[in-house]
């Protein structure tokens, strides 16, 4: 018989009555450690304060987060452990909230009303499974996959009931230690003998990683074929059809994926994205307004969201005034923004910039006047610079309101920043013909392909001087700073002075303003921490 009078639990539900109802059933399971909330917000915090073994989650909560949201940023902010239990629990039986509730696959979903002796049953069950598993999941939450691989084939010799789980553990491990191609041999082996959805997801995923689009495609297919319900399949089907070039068709599988799963804000921005690039500016709206109403309490909230929303109203309103509903819901939105990262000039800047070009639009053009001052005095003091993407856009939309001169200035820091980026240089250039900004970086991106080259051989001293001169002619650009400080790194590697190490240092600091969306963050985070570990 199991015993519950050690394990930690947290019940999490907006009714009072029933988190005692609830309570009472632990008790009489000699449960000894029960904590309630009332909120997400309480039940977040309080798993900042202590480790539970088992949370039993409402999955509606009123206003606030929900059961889902609440589940998504413990992940996100490691609070909980792959040892707790956690347990969805709803009334509710809607397509739309169940599968947004497995998404974030919770250890077991609850339908109320339930009775001491079903509670406890499930509750056997899972924490048999987590005792059985405990050999893996000890290593999981020290983050030693080594240890996971090994400890998933002694489960599966050992107790082979348990195999399926190990098998989806050991693949995950396998792909986090970056061993590709053990990896595709086991998803292979496991859908030879029958399909999973999974595993099938996962190989596609393998697939497109690795530019291998007709087998990604077939493997979508083939899961769609045998699980038409999994969102997750549709998902990676809408991302290959992205990567050959189909928009059109990309967005409608990213549409049967939200008819399946509606509840995710980051798969309805990824449809709006799909139906701005195809002109589908009646989508695109409905998509954005999901996304922004989803994110309100999500960990993915996210600013992008609410600007692109309100340029996709612009859009609908194509070369006519916006209408005064459509006018006001353009300011709402951007003044939500404006007040949930009032801290951020960069975004509060991008945000007056687009509520001024929907005021010229409306014939308002002395308040245009005047959010455009207000964007040029914070884009003076930007600590963090935009991305690419977002430094073209602001770049646009200082020249469509008639500041060219600021145009070319922020044409110029993402020239400095990005231009050993060829599509970043075309966007550019699609702006201005300024000699200055287009062939400033030649010099530097010839010593920096030097570099390369020299790194490619081994030969890191020589790929260091080339690399340092590319930085010195533009000490902005991050691939060049990040090169330099690898190419340095390699060097203290084998022969650490304390010059070079603080040269390491000085060169990640200059791309500390880097954003976290740009695709080399994770390098430059990595580089740091293999800098500080000397």
């Amino acid at each position: 018989m199991i015993s519950y009078n050690k394990r930690r639990f947290l019940i999490v539900d907006d009714f009072s009555d029933f988190r005692g109802s609830v309570k009472a059933m632990l008790n009489q399971m000699a449960a000894q450690h029960v904590d309630a909330a009332a909120n997400g917000e309480e039940a977040i915090k309080l798993c900042r304060e202590q480790q539970y073994d088992i949370i039993l989650h409402d999955y509606n909560l009123g206003e606030g987060k929900n059961g889902q949201q609440v589940l998504e940023e413990l992940h996100h902010e490691g609070l909980i452990s792959p040892n707790c239990i956690f347990v969805m629990v709803t009334a509710e039986s809607s397509q739309a909230m169940v599968m947004a509730a497995l998404e974030f696959e919770p250890d077991a979903y609850l339908t109320k009303p339930f009775t001491r002796a079903s509670l406890q049953q499930r509750l056997d069950k899972l924490v048999e499974r987590k005792t059985a598993l405990q050999p893996i999941l000890a290593p999981l939450a020290k983050q030693q996959y080594g240890a996971v691989l090994q400890a998933c084939e002694q489960i599966i010799a050992s107790q082979p009931r348990y195999a399926p789980l190990c098998q989806r553990y050991k693949a995950d491990a396998l792909k986090t230690l970056g061993l590709h191609e053990e990896l595709q041999a086991q998803l292979q082996s496991l859908l030879a003998d029958r399909p999973m959805p999974w595993a099938l997801n996962m190989l596609a995923n393998h697939w497109l990683e690795r530019g291998e689009l007709e087998q990604a495609e077939a493997c979508l297919e083939q899961g769609i074929s045998q699980f038409p319900m999994l969102p997750a399949l549709f998902d990676g089907l809408a991302r290959v059809k992205l990567a050959k070039g189909e928009l059109l068709k990309a967005q409608v599988f990213l549409e049967q994926a939200v008819k399946i799963s509606p509840n995710n804000p980051q798969r309805q921005a990824e449809l709006g994205k799909l139906a701005r690039a195809n002109n589908d500016p009646d989508r695109a709206v409905r998509a954005y307004r999901q996304a922004v109403n989803l994110g309100r309490h999500s960990q993915f909230r996210d600013p992008e969201h609410h600007l692109n929303l309100a340029g996709s109203l612009q859009d609908q309103s194509g070369d006519t005034a916006p209408a005064p509903k459509v006018l006001l819901e353009i300011r709402q939105t951007l003044g939500d923004l404006s007040k949930s990262w009032r801290h951020d000039p960069g975004l509060t800047a991008r945000a007056d910039l687009a509520q001024a070009k929907s005021l010229v639009k409306a014939g308002k053009q002395g308040e245009a006047d005047e959010l455009v001052r207000n964007a040029a005095g914070k884009l003076g003091k930007l600590d963090t610079f935009f991305s690419a993407e977002a430094a073209l856009e602001v770049a646009s939309q200082l020249r469509e309101l008639g500041q060219p001169e600021q145009a070319d200035a922020v044409l110029g820091t993402c020239a400095e920043m990005y231009g050993d980026d060829p599509k970043v240089m075309a966007g550019i250039s699609a702006q201005t013909s300024n000699p200055t900004i287009l062939q400033a970086g030649d010099q530097a991106q010839s010593h920096n392909r030097a570099g390369v080259q020299h790194y490619q051989k081994q030969q890191y001293a020589e790929a260091l001087d080339s690399f340092r001169a590319a930085a010195a002619l533009q000490p902005r650009n991050i691939s060049f700073a990040l090169n330099t400080a690898q190419s340095l790194l390699r060097l203290l590697l084998s022969a650490p002075t304390d010059e070079l190490r603080e040269e390491c240092q000085a060169c990640l600091e200059q791309v500390r303003s880097m954003p976290k969306s740009d695709h080399r963050y994770e390098r430059y985070r990595k580089l740091c921490e293999r800098v500080e570990a000397l």
